[in-house]
Parts: C-alpha cells; sequence; structure tokens
C-alpha cells in the first residue's frame, strides 16, 4: 500500500533517538536539516503570486544534499545534463575501491585521497584503452565516489560507467571485443591502479609512514565489473541515485561525490 510518509514524518517520530542513530556529528546534522526542512522550524519568507495578487507564506528549505525535498529537482536536472553526454552503445559499471588500511587517511585528507582516487582510476582505464593490445582508443568515463558500504562502515569506493569502446585517433569509434565481461582483465587492472595511487599519494602526502605502504602492497586491491547495462539511460537513472537522492538508512547517511570525464 502507498504512503504518503515523508523521511522527515519517519525521522519526528524518532527525534529523541536520532542521536544513538547518527554515528557522526554530520550524520546528526544531515539528519535534523532533514527533519526540519521546510518548516518554521528553518524560518520562511513572503512571496508575491502575480495571478492571485496575493502573499504566500513559504518555509525554507534545509538544503543539504541528503534531503530528498531538496534534491529531487537537482536530480532530473542532473541526469538531463548527463544524457545529453551518453552515446549510443552498451555501458559497463565498473566499481574501483580502496582498502581497509586506507581509512584513516580518508578520516583525515579526504579531499586528497579522493581526487588521487579518482585520477589513479581515470589514468588505469586511459592506459588499458590506449594500449592496441586491448582497444587502441580513447575511452569515457562517468564516476561517483561513494564513500560508505552496504555495512555503512567507510569504505571508499568509486562507481564507473565506461562505454563499450572508444575513438581512435583517426576519429572513428571502435568497439570492444568482450561480450559480457568487461573490456579489460579486472586483475591487470587492480595491479595498475594500486601502482598509480600509492605513486600519487607518496607525493601528495610524504609524512604517512612507511609501514601503511608495506601493508597496502600486501592488499589485494579489489577491482570488479558488473555485467553492462541495456539501455544508456539505465546508466544515467542509475547514477542519479547516487548523486542525489539517497534513500534513509537506520543508522547513517552516506556521502557522494561526482565528477564526469568526457569522450
Amino acid at each position: 500500500m502507498y504512503s504518503k510518509d515523508t523521511v522527515a514524518d519517519l525521522l519526528n517520530l524518532e527525534v529523541d533517538q536520532l542521536q544513538e542513530i547518527a554515528h557522526t556529528s554530520w550524520n546528526a546534522r544531515a539528519l535534523h536539516a532533514i527533519r526540519k526542512c521546510r518548516t518554521k522550524a528553518l524560518g520562511g519568507h513572503l512571496d508575491w503570486c502575480r495571478e492571485c495578487n496575493k502573499l504566500h507564506l513559504q518555509f525554507n528549505s534545509c538544503r543539504n544534499r541528503h534531503c530528498p525535498t531538496c534534491q529531487g529537482h537537482k536530480q532530473h536536472q542532473w541526469i538531463a545534463a548527463r544524457t545529453k553526454e551518453l552515446l549510443a552503445v552498451p555501458y559497463f559499471h565498473v566499481v574501483f575501491t580502496l582498502p581497509d588500511p586506507l581509512n584513516y587517511v580518508a578520516i583525515r585528507y579526504p579531499k586528497v585521497l579522493y581526487n588521487i582516487l579518482f585520477d589513479s582510476v581515470w589514468q588505469t582505464l586511459s592506459a588499458f584503452g590506449n594500449n592496441p593490445k586491448h582497444l587502441g582508443a580513447k575511452l569515457g568515463m562517468i564516476a561517483v565516489l561513494h564513500t560508505w558500504g552496504q555495512n555503512l562502515q567507510l569504505h571508499p569506493h568509486l562507481h564507473c560507467i565506461v562505454p563499450k569502446g572508444g575513438v581512435t585517433k583517426a576519429g572513428f569509434w571502435k568497439k570492444g571485443k568482450a561480450k559480457d565481461d568487461f573490456l579489460f582483465s579486472v586483475e591487470a587492472m587492480s595491479i595498475k591502479y594500486r601502482g598509480l595511487f600509492v605513486s600519487k599519494l607518496r607525493k601528495a602526502l610524504p609524512e604517512l609512514p612507511q609501514s601503511l605502504y608495506d601493508e597496502l602492497f600486501k592488499t589485494v586491491w579489489v577491482v570488479y565489473a558488473k555485467p553492462p547495462f541495456g539501455k544508456p539511460e539505465n546508466v544515467i537513472e542509475y547514477l542519479g541515485r547516487y548523486t542525489h537522492k539517497c534513500l534513509f538508512q537506520p543508522k547513517s547517511i552516506p556521502v557522494f561525490q561526482s565528477k564526469s570525464i568526457p569522450l
């Protein structure tokens, strides 16, 4: 049965328990912002309607990135903009993860670490794509950062949507040879990805201990590919759910960032 209850309604039912539900202070701020969105708690403003010639009281929005009330229209705008960038070809969904030893680095230096993550993933895909042995063409990528895992613990990883092929130097489209698996070996990409990431991390944060790098090279860096999407539109709708309209979780609200690299 369809319910008209909103996320804010559910949060207001458990308002006394929100501090226990939220694991961090920013989680708590997000939950309370969603709860108060477009209510008198955030104040309001008066709008003059030229049609009815009357003043209308409008309560202010919380503008929190996790609020489904605020982010709904932005999600549609983002989907429309990304749809224009799509090609009429199949797309793969590839995920690049970071091992647990980097979690404390992600907490202390999030901007540095996540920039390195985006750059390392793009350079890994580009290196394999440009190699004539694998494809010999320039790839494209749309990537979304997801900082939390399904168990609601810190687990940074990058969701990447990659077309099944690329553009050659002559400007022609070259279709990938793979059928159901990804264009390249995920095991080989994992090694390349780890090497690029560690190299960039050493340069960006030279104060990190050698023991961290010793542990990173002992760890298998997980890269995996999911089956290709049927329609390009499905790709963008999938990403839209990650970037703008988050579903409420009982103990935490994930944080997302996005970046796209066109062909």
